[in-house]
């Protein structure tokens, strides 16, 4: 079976990072992971090809397109890419074309989506199933009542099957989307996609660390668009906190936080031995696996390594939308994280919060955290029943 997955992420990294996991759980077929947003730095899965297509990004509002070639124009970006993405299809004549979001969200790219998802329905590439694949909760719209109508008008003629990256158990589709009944294609509930710690990983890492009985402190911001007063509260809160309960913070800045930033963090970080500052690693889960405690944004992918890591965590949500408050809450109210706001970012406040964090457990949720071979299993019967 030949997948062709779209992943276009716009500003954090989860989108990514979780489409990855679901292609790792492809392992047994071809995939080609077509993407056009920023670099990200990962290790391909042996069985994916990746193609990036001219990179595009979003302002802050999600209103207009930024290319990210620099001076490149924004019309002319869109019809290279769209050519690229015709050209990438009529080679590959795929199976199954995979796409992450749209059109539940990502309506700007349907100027390179519907055109390709016209094209399959005319059998121009051959016997191809098309596949949305979407996440647990999606964001909040003004007029629900057109966004249903639109999103119908686009994935009920053009797709065959909606993945929701969910269990039912937490959080349900027509909890965020009101449309459900209205949906044509076969929706199908796959489970959280979450990646699992590698206990040799783990163990390496242990060795080089050497924490001993000192309890670990890992504060991670995904993509580090945002999340800078999260940053600077924890650099500030640990020495604090490092006077009553000493610990290791680790502080990850994300890959697209600004340098200066980062340098201004790393300098800060000098004067405590206990802290560290990095800007990404691909060890991420190593490390909340050895954490005591996780102090975060509270991104999907975030949320998914604390549950698969049982890593009790301090989560601070992106507010500009439902998505990442609903979540949490509702773990929180399981007893598997805390949620925080930014009235807790002050230092003191923080520190007494970082310290009861590390006095606490994560309860065990019970949650479908197989997402990524669960969706391999539903396209594999979806490939035997064309």
């Amino acid at each position: 079976m030949r997948i062709v997955f779209y992943c276009q992420h716009v500003l954090g990294v989860g989108h990514m990072f979780r489409s990855l996991e679901i292609v790792k759980g492809l392992k047994d077929h071809e995939v080609i992971l077509v993407t056009g947003g920023a670099e990200v730095d990962f290790d391909p899965p042996a069985n994916m090809q990746q193609i990036q297509l001219p990179g595009l990004m979003m302002d802050a509002k999600f209103t207009r397109f930024i290319p990210l070639e620099e001076g490149a124009e924004v019309d002319e970006v869109l019809v290279r890419r769209l050519r690229q993405f015709k050209q990438i299809m009529a080679e590959q004549q795929p199976d199954i074309f995979m796409v992450e979001l749209f059109p539940f969200g990502r309506k700007k790219f349907r100027f390179e989506l519907l055109p390709i998802l016209k094209k399959i329905r005319k059998g121009e590439y051959g016997k191809c199933k098309s596949v949305c694949s979407v996440r647990d909760i999606l964001v909040e719209k003004d007029d629900m009542k057109r966004q249903v109508e639109r999103v119908h008008g686009y994935l009920n003629p053009n797709f065959d099957h909606v993945l929701v990256h969910s269990d039912p158990k937490l959080v349900k589709l027509d909890e965020t989307f009101p449309g459900v009944e209205g949906i044509v294609p076969e929706v199908h509930y796959t489970g959280y996609v979450a990646r699992k710690s590698d206990p040799v990983e783990t163990r390496t890492l242990s060795d080089e660390l050497q924490l001993g009985d000192t309890p670990l402190i890992v504060t991670s911001v995904g993509g580090g668009h945002i999340g800078q007063d999260l940053r600077q509260g924890v650099m500030d809160a640990s020495p604090v906190l490092h006077r009553t309960h000493p610990h290791r913070l680790v502080l990850f800045t994300g890959p697209y936080a600004p340098e200066a930033e980062l340098e201004a963090l790393q300098k800060q970080a000098e004067a405590h031995d206990h802290i560290t500052v990095k800007r990404f690693t691909k060890r991420f889960l190593a490390y909340l696996k050895l954490a005591k405690l996780s102090v975060s944004l509270g991104g999907y992918n975030t949320t998914m390594n604390l549950l698969a890591t049982n890593t009790f965590g301090l989560m601070y949500p992106f507010l500009q939308n439902r998505e990442q408050n609903m979540r949490a809450r509702r773990i929180e109210e399981k007893g598997g994280l805390k949620v925080i706001t930014s009235d807790d970012l002050h230092v003191e406040r923080l520190a007494s919060l970082m310290a009861d964090g590390l006095d606490r457990d994560a309860a065990p949720l019970g949650l479908d955290l197989n997402g990524g071979p669960n969706s391999a299993a539903i396209l594999e019967r979806v490939f035997e029943d064309m």
